[in-house]
């Protein structure tokens, strides 16, 4: 099976001018125009991060290497290449394999993201996706978690929660928006939202060496947080999925003040930018109360 896989594969992916060497070799060969390559990786099992027997294998293809598209965003770097680990359950219809391989390459191919190798296998355990992408920073170098400064302004993107509703699947990768946010304004760091907004903002501050001040009346919260929390089950408030339920996948953003007003003013994006807090001298997660008071947030999230 696996040589008739790779057969149709090498068929199937487009020449890419940064691919000196593609699939079909012992190993692939990029042509880089800088001298630094951001790498990320990231894997996506079956029963933890999707159901297979539940959702179309496109979409499983799609969300394997929007992951890690989403980290090449947060590093507000261009993705160039991508290579695939494969392990699927051995009595998986090639059929289904080549569905998720055609909802990895469209995305692939709407970035411009060359798939240049990779492996495949199979086994009695369930499905198993890992993707190690590649990136080449701009001119203005890469943005990082650790450059977030007291008094800089924390500006998100979207809106956050209920994921699992449908959204963890079919995510936009915050590519072009972090590519033009870089080109065209002052930040001083960056980081996408996987694991939970409140959790991943704690994680920002401690890289940075600061705290955060959250006005909790500014989260931007998602229709479908709504929804879950209105399910009866549910013993969360939409506020309370926004700040944990992870796999949100936008980004969070460290603005100096003056910034901050001009990119909120001009909201150059096609989604809303929404300034949620600051960063403040004092470590760890903080909201405001009704009488102003600095009040602990325990941040919140999905934990690896």
């Amino acid at each position: 099976m696996e040589s008739d896989f790779v057969d149709w594969l090498r068929g199937r992916i487009p020449d890419q001018p940064t691919v000196h060497v593609g699939i079909g070799d012992d190993a692939a060969v990029l042509d880089l125009s800088t001298h630094r390559c951001v790498v990320c990786t990231d894997m996506v099992m079956d029963g933890v991060d999707f159901i297979l027997s539940e959702c179309a294998p496109r979409l499983v293809g799609r969300k394997a290497l929007a992951v890690n598209l989403s980290d090449i965003a947060a590093m507000a770097a261009k993705p160039v290449a991508a290579v695939v680990s494969l392990a699927a359950h051995r009595e998986t219809p090639i059929d289904v394999l080549k569905e998720i391989y055609e909802g990895l390459l469209e995305l692939a191919d709407a970035h411009n993201t060359a798939v240049i190798g990779g492996d495949t296998n199979s086994w009695d355990q369930p499905l198993a996706i890992s993707i190690t992408a590649f990136g080449e920073p701009t001119s203005k170098g890469v943005l990082k978690r650790d450059g977030a400064q007291p008094g800089d302004v924390i500006v998100a993107t979207g809106n956050f929660g209920g994921s699992i509703l449908g959204r963890h699947l079919v995510f936009k990768p915050r590519v072009e928006e972090a590519l033009r946010l870089h080109a065209e304004y002052e930040l001083h760091a960056c980081m996408d939202v996987s694991d939970g907004l409140s959790l991943d903002l704690h994680r920002m501050t401690r890289a940075s060496g600061c705290g955060a001040l959250l006005n909790l009346s500014t989260i931007p919260i998602s229709d479908a947080a709504h929804r879950l929390s209105a399910r009866s089950s549910d013993e969360l408030s939409p506020l309370e999925h926004a700040l944990s339920d992870g796999e949100d996948f936008e980004l969070i953003l460290a603005v100096p003040a003056s910034e901050a007003e001009r990119l909120v003013r001009t909201q150059p994006l096609d989604m809303r930018l929404t300034p949620i807090g600051e960063f403040v001298r004092e470590h760890g997660l903080w909201q405001q109360d009704t009488a102003g008071e600095r009040v602990p947030l325990q941040p919140r999230g999905y934990e690896h």
